[in-house]
């Protein structure tokens, strides 16, 4: 609705006054906000002096009766987006905009004379209801920018984490330095829970790596570098602290399920792959084993870790599943009968059997591949098979691997 001549003479009078109220709004009106009497000289003089002139100069504008043009904002928004990029914190920057308004209410107040009430009253109005469409605009610009940087320092620090893990540092250690990176470190590999349904949407996903980031820099209190996805991955933590109590349990509620992690320490930069395998090797064994989601460490599985190291006895060892290769159910079977402890009941439910199909397919197994599952011996045997299995290259198309000779149905084996 356009100001009635009265307003809009009052409005103009103030015009000659924009470049003075434009150093007053940077000099004494803006010196009690917190934080911007630190700021640089040319910054208050030059940028925010300019923004400021800007707005005076738009307000006379509008008074006068012209409607927006497109780009009426720019400059506002320009600044708020170079704000945000230079770290000003929003809250000043809005107070600035806030301020000026007043301001400018305060000369139009001391133009008005005697009869002039209502025009003043009704610039008070004008004045309110165009403030809005700038701290919008300024908000919005900020924010997204702010956005936009914290997405771009994120995927910084995931590439950062990943050429760690792989083995290949940046050449600039400036950023390992301020990150805490050049010496020791804590690397933690993670396995999440299967995400199904809604779960598995893009944006439920960045949802669940927020809070697993979050959850991971409040348990450490620090900055931890992670290279996560929507299945798990690793974690770096600067100065190689020992995970806290309860980390497992802190991860599960984030995650709405079991978290499996593994902790292995790096002495150096050089040293990062090493753990992160170690870490990754840790949690599938622990997995195969049957033991439950908990933050796992070497010391945990030192026996089955030391079993399943590959050496000429290896290739033996995994071809003794070689039987239950194209028997899926089978092969699913023997994983789940050791991960459950060789529960036969726990078994059963885990595959949704009755456990007389769960004792038959074991007595198959052991009649395909001569392993007694019944004895310690053999049950050690099956899980270092299956673990090597897991872990080890497939061989060309065309060739046999050699494997020991099988015993005959009936006489199981409790060693290669």
């Amino acid at each position: 609705m356009p100001l009635s001549e009265a307003a809009r003479r009052l409005a103009l009078r103030c015009e000659t006054r924009v470049n003075e109220l434009a150093r007053e709004m940077t000099g004494d009106v803006f010196a009690d906000i917190p934080g911007y009497a630190e700021l640089p000289d040319d910054m208050k003089d030059v940028e925010i002096a300019a923004t400021a002139r800007h707005g005076l100069r738009l307000f006379m504008r509008r008074a006068r009766g012209q409607d927006g043009r497109h780009g009426d904002h720019a400059l506002f928004r320009e600044r708020a987006a170079q704000r945000a990029e230079e770290g000003l914190p929003l809250h000043l920057l809005l107070r600035t905009h806030a301020l000026g308004t007043y301001a400018l209410w305060r000369t139009l107040h001391e133009e008005a004379g005697p009869g002039e009430e209502a025009a003043l009253a009704e610039l008070a109005d004008f004045l309110l209801r165009n403030q809005s469409s700038v701290i919008g605009a300024v908000a919005e610009t900020y924010l997204d920018e702010r956005a936009a940087l914290d997405a771009e320092r994120r995927e910084e620090r995931r590439s950062l984490a990943r050429a760690l893990i792989d083995g290949a540092p940046p050449a600039d250690r400036t950023a390992l330095d301020d990150l805490g990176l050049a010496g020791p470190a804590t690397v933690l590999a993670l396995r999440l829970p299967p995400a199904d349904g809604p779960a598995t949407a893009p944006v439920a996903v960045r949802r669940r790596l927020r809070r697993l980031q979050t959850a991971l820099d409040r348990a450490f209190g620090t900055d931890v570098l992670t290279s996560l996805d929507v299945t798990g991955g690793h974690a770096l933590v600067p100065g190689a602290p020992e995970p806290p109590d309860g980390l497992a349990r802190r991860l599960n509620a984030v995650c709405d399920g079991p978290v499996r992690c593994a902790a292995a320490r790096a002495e150096s930069l050089e040293g990062i792959p090493h753990a992160a395998r170690t870490a990754s090797e840790v949690i599938r064994i622990a997995h195969a084993a049957g033991r439950p989601p908990e933050l796992h460490r070497l010391a945990d599985v030192l026996l089955e870790f030391h079993l399943t190291r590959h050496d000429e006895s290896s290739p033996m060892i995994a071809a003794l599943l070689d039987p239950l290769d194209g028997r899926p159910e089978l092969a699913e079977t023997l994983r789940t009968h050791l991960e459950t402890r060789q529960d036969r009941r726990a078994t059963a439910q885990a595959l949704g059997l009755h456990p007389n199909t769960v004792d038959n397919r074991l007595a198959r197994i052991a009649e395909l591949t001569g392993i007694d599952l019944a004895s310690p011996r053999g049950t050690t045997l099956a899980l270092c098979a299956l673990l090597l299995k897991d872990s080890a290259p497939r061989p060309p198309s065309g060739v046999t691997r050699a494997g020991p000779p099988r015993a005959e149905p009936g006489q199981p084996m409790s060693r290669p």
